[in-house]
């Protein structure tokens, strides 16, 4: 794993190379979300929708973040592969967010305030479920041979090494993606969306050594 500050300039000298072919893989992305989340505001269970196609799309894109962040390159067909090799792990791993997501809101607002020691644990939980997605999909993508559950045990155990430095990388991402829907839904939003993605691979993975031949 790569620390905070590294990853981050990484992402940035990566995405100034490859910025157009990212913004158009994250903007077929946003552009789903946005008009799912419209339609829901009509049609409650369009969030189906929400499951079906954000995960396998998010998934290809990081596979295309991954693929940049090892290999040093990029090409349009990369998206198409990693839909194919990972819109199933997508999937799994969008309808476990979604359920996580449900869960947490419903134990909240069931407790509330009165039971204030118990919201605060079900917070923090989410909050350490949030932060291990941010290792998860990258290793969900690089390591695909390998068993889900086994990949999230090994992003719970990357966590807890740096819970800081992860804590920190979060954040990080928090204001520049605050700052990209900031400057307009699109295009900025997409770009931020890009980085990010870009951001976490190198964070969650070591080096290549296609990248650097002292990582071997």
């Amino acid at each position: 794993m790569t620390g905070t500050g590294s990853a981050l300039r990484a992402a940035a000298a990566d995405f100034y190379h490859q910025s157009w072919r990212l913004a158009a893989f994250s903007t077929v992305l946003s552009a789903v979300v946005l008009a799912i989340v419209y339609a829901m505001v009509w049609v409650l269970p369009a969030f189906v929708l929400l499951l079906l196609l954000v995960g396998p799309l998010a998934a290809a894109l990081m596979h295309c973040a991954v693929k940049l962040a090892q290999e040093d390159e990029l090409r349009f067909g990369d998206a198409v592969v990693g839909l194919r090799l990972h819109w199933r792990r997508g999937l799994v791993l969008a309808a476990v967010n979604l359920a996580a997501a449900v869960l947490a809101a419903v134990a909240l607002r069931f407790y509330g305030a009165e039971q204030w020691l118990f919201t605060i644990f079900v917070a923090d939980v989410l909050f350490v479920f949030v932060l291990v997605q941010l290792v998860l999909w990258p290793r969900v993508v690089h390591e695909r041979d390998q068993p889900l559950t086994q990949l999230a045990g090994q992003a719970l155990s990357d966590f807890l090494r740096r819970p800081l430095a992860t804590i920190g990388f979060a954040l990080a991402l928090v204001v520049v993606n605050v700052l990209g829907l900031a400057a307009g839904v699109l295009p900025f939003l997409t770009l931020t969306v890009a980085y990010s993605f870009l951001a976490a691979a190198h964070f969650a993975l070591p080096r290549s050594p296609l990248r650097d031949p002292l990582a071997e």
